[in-house]
């Protein structure tokens, strides 16, 4: 019942609500395959994940619900091989545990909600481990083609997630070590071959995309507190200091087993390894990459971390009623408990575009637009003031389109100032009033240097807000106000 809760109000309830600037990514690759717009970002349309969205879209339409459906499906098979890796290698009794902490990580939540490549990810990961860890228990070939296939397709899914495969490895080489298989040397080597000819494609590819990597950055170079920040260790730390209170109040027995050398190598690994191998290459290389979404392939690692710290305390008796406390903590913790129906994301750019049209209604379908590219993409020569729609650096209005006559700016904001006090020496200063639409970030900038202009001195402006979207209206001093623009205000 609990679990059923869980899963209705963090993962069910917020499918209807907008999509965020990448989710619309999703839904214009998935619709736009072949675009031109997206040869300039070879990285985005590489995901086999892309095929999954489209094939729905093309039989139930492109709804929001729609687009994150699959990943809602992908994360539910994640958590439920959570469970039974748990159940493996930790205790019998521990699976309903690490299901709730895994819903006690925001991302892990989030996740199955996000029209985008990681939950596929995780899902596929955790399903490589599954069969990894039955193949090395049974020596079965049939075990061995499963996993040799999830690891075939992992890197396919996103190709920064390459660091798993060492978790793969580490893992077979420890249980192989210890002789604590069946499965020898000759054979692991010989499915760690196959993969690896599998994954030559995959391997040129993101070879020829390394080389452009630095145009695509949009996060700086990660120091200590970025890497002790994104390991999140203090759900691990929480878990394991509760469960050593609890004995010591409820004077505990030692429990009779708890996970062994090999099972704690593979939850630490699957928890610290993808952060480790994508902080280390960030600093080495100057193109950071050390990024929540990239490292998600640790989320169940998290949960398997904490349940085998904290299961060296718990009893076998009290691993439900622990796992019971978790469940609570989830769910009023993670529950979005100050709205009814709580949003996937802060952007809610489906009720700022409905502001702009609504608007553009009232005041004339000539009443210029101006929206800055959310893409670090968007600058020159890539961008032009012609830019042709649809396309990748626009990719939300693809999704949610704008009336009114619609000017594109650059992403770099320095740019996209100079493109827009062109458009107010040649065309705004002839109409009444002008939108600015975009990242909040984008437009409040925008907004302060059209504000000091002294071709718009008189001018009044008026801001609304969509969660980290912005949306502000210039009108001229004779320009009446007009309920939009109260609402604005």
């Amino acid at each position: 019942m609990l679990l059923g809760a869980a899963i209705l109000r963090l993962w069910v309830m917020p499918l209807p609500s907008s999509l965020w600037v990448d989710e619309t990514v999703t839904a214009f690759v998935a619709g736009h395959p072949n675009d031109p717009s997206l040869i300039p970002v070879p990285q985005v349309p590489a995901s086999v994940y892309y095929a999954v969205p489209r094939a729905l879209a093309g039989v139930f339409g492109g709804s929001e619900i729609v687009y994150r459906l699959p990943s809602l499906l992908f994360m539910a098979l994640a958590l439920w091989l959570t469970g039974r890796i748990a159940a493996r290698l930790i205790h019998p009794e521990g699976r309903w545990f690490a299901v709730f902490l895994c819903l006690t990580l925001r991302w892990f939540n989030y996740y199955a909600d996000d029209a985008r490549p990681y939950a596929m990810g995780i899902a596929v990961a955790s399903a490589g481990v599954w069969f990894l860890i039955r193949w090395l228990d049974t020596a079965a070939w049939r075990e061995a083609a499963l996993f040799a296939l999830c690891a075939a397709l992992l890197w396919r899914v996103h190709l920064l997630y390459w660091p798993f495969y060492l978790v793969f490895a580490l893992y077979a080489a420890m249980r192989i070590l210890q002789r604590d298989t069946g499965v020898t040397w000759r054979s692991a080597c010989g499915v760690g071959v196959l993969v690896a000819l599998s994954l030559l494609p995959v391997a040129a590819d993101a070879l020829r995309i390394l080389r452009d990597a630095g145009e695509h950055v949009f996060i700086a170079v990660p120091g200590i507190r970025e890497l002790e920040h994104l390991v999140r260790w203090s759900v691990v730390a929480l878990a394991g200091v509760g469960a050593w209170m609890a004995a010591k109040w409820l004077k505990w027995s030692v429990p009779e087993s708890s996970a062994g050398r090999s099972a704690l190598l593979l939850c630490f690994a699957w928890w610290l390894g993808p952060a480790l191998c994508l902080f280390i290459y960030s600093r080495m290389t100057g193109n950071s990459v050390f990024v929540d979404r990239y490292i998600s392939l640790q989320l169940p690692g998290i949960a398997l971390a904490a349940t085998a710290i904290a299961g060296r305390r718990i009893p076998s008796a009290y691993w439900r009623p622990a796992a019971l406390l978790v469940a609570t903590i989830a769910l009023a913790l993670m529950g979005k408990w100050s709205t009814f129906w709580p949003r996937h994301d802060n952007s809610d750019w489906r009720a700022a575009a409905q502001a702009v049209n609504a608007e553009v209604a009232r005041a004339g379908e000539q009443t210029p637009v101006l929206v800055s590219s959310p893409f670090i993409e968007a600058n020159a020569p890539v961008w032009r003031p012609d830019y042709p729609l649809p396309g990748f650096l626009y990719a939300h209005l693809a999704y949610y389109p704008l009336r009114g006559k619609v000017y594109l700016l650059p992403f770099d904001r320095i740019e996209a100032n100079l493109e827009a006090g062109r458009l107010v020496k040649e065309s705004l200063l002839t109409r009444k009033r002008f939108l600015i639409y975009g990242g909040q970030g984008n437009v409040d900038d925008l907004r302060r240097w059209l504000a000091a202009r002294p071709e718009l001195a008189g001018w009044r402006a008026s801001d609304a807000r969509y969660g980290d979207v912005g949306l502000t209206m210039f009108r001229s001093p004779d320009a009446t106000e007009g309920v939009t623009a109260r609402a604005l205000q």
